[in-house]
């Protein structure tokens, strides 16, 4: 009988719960993300902090070391610190995905086509020497481009380059389709039923003047249906990886991350596939953060993560940015929903100091949010537990959103309400509902 409960007896059975769930756990698959590499070849220490990176821009390095500073972009030795921590942490993998970015933060006239492609086969390289055995899916970043930003609707240079390089890892329809417009699908490996779509979000993205005026530029939404329906009829699962995100930013008000018009597409063909699309995953914004896409009667179809970034660097006017990161997610192996998720960081301060780089484990989602999985439902409830006044998960959420760079920072009233919506707003008046729920909420 329930009274026969003793506090004892009680924890046992929580002991044999925790071993169920770690058995379970053994029968799990997973893979690694990274993302924004942003290699600067000029990164070195002197005297001259003015002359440490020319990602600074000419800014004084605030404190520079061996695996870089918050002004500059990545050092090769930080860049080679996360793959080395990744290739060492014992932990299996069936896949990495890598979502652009490997190029500086510097003014275009510093680069040049040639220049990014060399970065770009230095990051490839790095990564098939260390993992000769793993399949990396990458996705093209607006960085990955010379000049920055102008990614084209046909075949250029720069996509006939990644083509060639990433011939290892993708079949000949990938790489098909890759020269053509920057973009590709594959499945996993032919033993899953599992296809991963790599879209070029570039084309989308507001600064590229090449696609201003383009309703599909590459024809890659007409692709990205057509493909999708395929994975449909032949029951296929669906991985969504690409640079630029969809939805709106979450340190801004009401600015989408790509042009809107093209926001609102992709979320009208993710939610008429919601059903084959089981997660999506995108980098960019250098934070972490994470977005639930909800059907237009409002019940939440997908989950999305944004990944950190692994450089640090920030602007000379920004106060915070983010310590190093690479993460590792657990799906399961039969019908691919997202299980859970690693978070490792680098603590750049102390690395500098120690002259040694000791990459940590920052958190691991449902243990940190005591919750379940990474299903819509699931990360909908906790976004609505993060709206409560008050709430120290969302604390703990927006100190991981820094990657643990600042946990002295606050985040409420307006700051508050741009987060809670640009996890839960994903279309335009979703998002706008949002605000006017939250901003009376939230009124300093």
């Amino acid at each position: 009988s329930c009274s026969s409960f003793t506090l004892e007896s009680l924890l046992l059975t929580k002991k044999l719960y925790c071993s169920v769930l770690s058995l379970l756990h053994l029968n799990t698959l997973q893979f690694w993300h990274v993302t924004d590499l942003h290699l600067d070849p000029t990164y070195h220490i002197t005297d001259d902090h003015t002359k440490v990176c020319a990602s600074s821009k000419g800014a004084n390095a605030s404190n520079p070391g061996p695996f870089g500073d918050i002004l500059c972009d990545s050092p090769y030795d930080l860049i080679l610190s996360a793959f080395d921590f990744i290739k060492n942490s014992g932990q299996e993998a069936s896949f990495m995905i890598w979502t652009g970015d490997s190029p500086p933060h510097v003014p275009v006239y510093e680069l040049s086509t040639d220049k990014v492609i060399s970065v770009i086969a230095n990051m490839t390289t790095t990564i098939q020497s260390l993992f000769p055995n793993l399949r990396v899916f990458p996705a093209l970043g607006n960085h990955d481009y010379w000049p920055q930003d102008q990614l084209p609707v046909i075949t250029s240079k720069v996509y006939n380059a990644v083509a060639d390089l990433w011939k290892p890892w993708l079949d000949e329809e990938a790489i098909r389709t890759l020269r053509k417009g920057g973009f590709y699908s594959q499945k996993v490996s032919p033993n899953l039923n599992l296809r991963i779509i790599s879209l070029n979000t570039n084309l989308y993205y507001g600064p590229n003047i090449v696609t201003l005026n383009e309703t599909d530029p590459a024809n890659q939404f007409e692709w990205l249906e057509n493909t999708l329906n395929t994975s449909q009829q032949n029951k296929e699962k669906v991985y969504i990886i690409a640079h630029v995100p969809v939805g709106y930013l979450p340190y801004l008000s009401s600015t989408p991350a790509m042009r809107e018009f093209h926001n609102e597409k992709l979320i009208d063909i993710f939610r008429k596939y919601s059903s084959v699309i089981v997660g999506q995953f995108y980098g960019h914004t250098h934070r972490d953060s994470m977005m639930v896409l909800s059907d237009q009667k409002g019940s939440p179809i997908n989950s999305l993560f944004v990944a950190p970034a692994v450089t640090p660097v920030k602007s000379v006017l920004q106060k915070q940015t983010n310590n190093p990161g690479v993460r590792l997610f657990q799906y399961d192996p039969h019908d691919y929903k997202l299980l859970d998720m690693l978070q490792y960081y680098l603590n750049l301060t102390d690395a500098n100091l120690k002259g040694e780089s000791d990459w940590k484990l920052e958190y691991v989602l449902t243990q940190t949010y005591d919750i379940e999985d990474l299903q819509p439902q699931t990360l909908y409830g906790l976004a609505k537990q993060f709206a409560i006044a008050g709430s120290e998960q969302f604390i703990k959420y927006y100190n991981y959103y820094f990657v643990s760079y600042d946990s002295s920072v606050i985040c409420d009233g307006k700051c508050k309400a741009y987060q809670i919506c640009a996890i839960l707003g994903l279309d335009h008046s979703s998002y706008v509902d949002c605000l006017k729920q939250h901003y009376i909420k939230y009124r300093p």
